[in-house]
């Protein structure tokens, strides 16, 4: 099915033996390119699996989707400890490898992601002439700490030997459960991270993006992200391309980070889906009001 596809290959083939089955590259494609290919990016910690009922949605509407492995991402010992080699020069040649899949894939592209994916997809989205670039919650700082402050804290979490904390300091191990992922997450990981972010936020305020359309989906009950400096990007492209950029604040949902992992408790995902799906596929969402 991909053999028309090189560039996919070539990423599939980067599922290497250590890769747990459930947690390796997606990709829902059909026989030829399509008119629009949508690439899906997962959070930290988390799998392709997060994304694996959107995307299958997205391939029965006739789209070419792929929802790519992040670096590091996806051991089968899921306390493994390779998320602590994760590097942000990694995470730029990562957004590039992908949007050259997309490419291969369908005449348009769109990419989305969640988190640490919603940051990859941001910056794609200002670096790559995509049609719709959807970052849902992106990882643009954490939600406690001020952003005057988020820049040195990184830099100084570099300086001193990497840590390994719980998402869930209760269930800790068996967190990865109800996330089918790493339970834990590197404090190296999350402060390369933070520099693609800053780097991010610096390139909205100095340039135009070059993704012809932009939504912004976010929690208004969040508490792992900094809704603060989503709004810093979103004001930052809406001033470049305004008309060409929304901000889609979800309220109404309870008090939490991941809206997008199908097996969350609470009906989360239930709830949220249509409102990504509308999100990423809005001509869709249109055609059925």
């Amino acid at each position: 099915m991909t053999t028309c596809f090189p560039s996919l290959e070539h990423l599939l083939a980067r599922d290497h033996p250590g890769v747990a089955r459930d947690s390796r590259t997606i990709a829902y494609v059909h026989p030829q390119r399509r008119e629009r290919a949508v690439v899906l990016l997962h959070g930290m910690s988390a799998t392709p699996a997060q994304f694996e009922r959107l995307a299958r949605v997205l391939f029965e509407r006739g789209y070419n989707v792929v929802v790519p492995r992040l670096p590091h991402h996806g051991h089968a010992n899921r306390l493994s400890e390779a998320l602590q080699r994760l590097r942000s020069e990694e995470l730029y040649a990562a957004g590039r490898r992908y949007y050259e899949v997309a490419r291969e894939l369908g005449d348009y592209v769109t990419v989305a992601g969640f988190s640490l994916g919603g940051l990859l997809a941001a910056w794609v989205g200002q670096n790559y002439a995509v049609d719709r670039c959807v970052p849902i919650s992106p990882f643009l700082g954490v939600w406690w700490i001020p952003n005057v402050l988020m820049g040195p804290i990184a830099e100084r979490l570099l300086r001193v030997p990497n840590r390994f904390h719980w998402w869930n300091p209760f269930l800790r191990e068996r967190q990865f459960l109800a996330t089918n992922g790493y339970p834990r997450y590197a404090t190296h990981a999350i402060a390369y991270s933070y520099r693609v972010a800053r780097t991010l936020l610096d390139e909205a305020r100095a340039r135009p993006p070059l993704a012809a359309h932009m939504a912004i989906v976010t929690n208004s009950a969040e508490v792992a992200v900094n809704n603060y400096a989503i709004r810093r990007l979103y004001k930052s492209w809406r001033s470049a391309r305004p008309g060409n950029v929304d901000l889609i604040m979800l309220r109404g949902f309870p008090l939490s980070h991941d809206i997008v992992s199908p097996l969350r408790g609470r009906g989360l995902a239930e709830r949220a889906h249509p409102r990504l799906l509308d999100a990423i596929d809005p001509l869709r969402a249109a055609q059925c009001r």
